[in-house]
């Protein structure tokens, strides 16, 4: 049984005519005749009681009629829905964020740019660490997700959003202050601020001294940047940041004032990213919310790149 043979049954009924019928769907009677003949002997019962004048439902037949109806309106309505989503007329878009983004470009007004775009899809927005949102891009749990990229995996695809390098940010005094091409393994012995294991900047630190066999000691874990600097300032040890964010601080009348000093190269590389689960046929790559979303932020992406 498909949509056409019940389309072709449903025409007959209403008509009680196989030659009108057929005009109605546009095919020969001929044609017509086949596909209910074809119906009745899948169903295994006959559907109609012919004359040569008209054609009439038998029980069985009336019986299907209602079900028939119910199956063409309701892949009608499917047919509706899916077309409203493709047609960005209703669904929803979920994105996480982290709290690097906003020295970069402004969500909020990304968000407010889509909106007026497409104010019939829902936007979701929820917040979290580097390693928690690559997770729930993973698991589909957000359809986009902005974090530092702290490591590659096959399983997400990413859009460059801004690339920064990591400096060293020190108490205004220390014996660091100003200097450049630090080397990083003669930090060891130097006390740190840091973030907190779980984010993305951290997991880039972590993995440095790593690569040199080398351990360090940190006093603070914190999970926002400003009172990662706060807490440099105030002297209770040293930091590696994105260059963006100490930059920002020291050309602010924030007190007590910070030094920084520049790592030896090659720096530490600190790439802001827009994810996507990576897999083929994921339910992102299905949701046109998503490529709408993706085209606005390229736009965006764009003015970044020009400044």
């Amino acid at each position: 049984m498909d949509l056409k043979q019940l389309e072709h049954f449903v025409a007959a009924a209403e008509e009680q005519h196989f030659t009108r019928a057929a005009r109605k769907m546009n095919i020969v009677q001929s044609g017509l005749s086949a596909s209910i003949r074809a119906l009745e002997q899948e169903m295994g019962a006959p559907l109609f009681v012919r004359t040569t004048r008209r054609v009439e439902l038998t029980v069985a037949g009336r019986v299907l009629f209602d079900k028939a109806q119910d199956i063409i309106a309701g892949v009608k309505e499917a047919r509706r829905a899916v077309a409203a989503i493709n047609g960005l007329e209703k669904g929803t878009l979920s994105i996480g964020t982290c709290g690097s983004l906003h020295a970069f470009f402004d969500l909020p007004l990304l968000l407010g740019e889509f909106h007026k775009l497409h104010g019939a899809v829902e936007i979701r927005l929820c917040h979290g660490t580097a390693t928690k949102l690559m997770d729930k891009v993973k698991d589909g749990s957000v359809d986009l997700a902005f974090f530092p990229l702290y490591e590659k995996s096959r399983e997400i695809v990413t859009i460059p959003i801004a690339s920064d390098t990591l400096i060293i940010a020190c108490p205004a005094g220390h014996p660091l202050e100003g200097r450049q091409n630090v080397a990083l393994e003669s930090l060891a012995d130097e006390t740190f601020v840091d973030f907190q294991p779980d984010k993305g900047t951290r997991r880039m630190v972590d993995r440095a001294f790593g690569a040199l066999n080398i351990s360090r000691r940190t006093v603070l874990e914190v999970g926002d940047v400003q009172v990662l600097l706060d807490l440099v300032a105030r002297g209770f040890g040293i930091a590696l940041v994105p260059k963006t964010f100490a930059c920002a601080r020291s050309t602010t009348s924030a007190s007590p004032k910070m030094g920084t000093a520049t790592l030896k190269r090659p720096a530490i590389q600190w790439d802001l990213v827009a994810a996507l689960n990576g897999r083929v046929g994921a339910a992102q790559s299905r949701n046109p919310a998503v490529a709408a979303f993706t085209k606005l932020l390229d736009t965006i992406r764009s003015d970044i790149v020009a400044a």
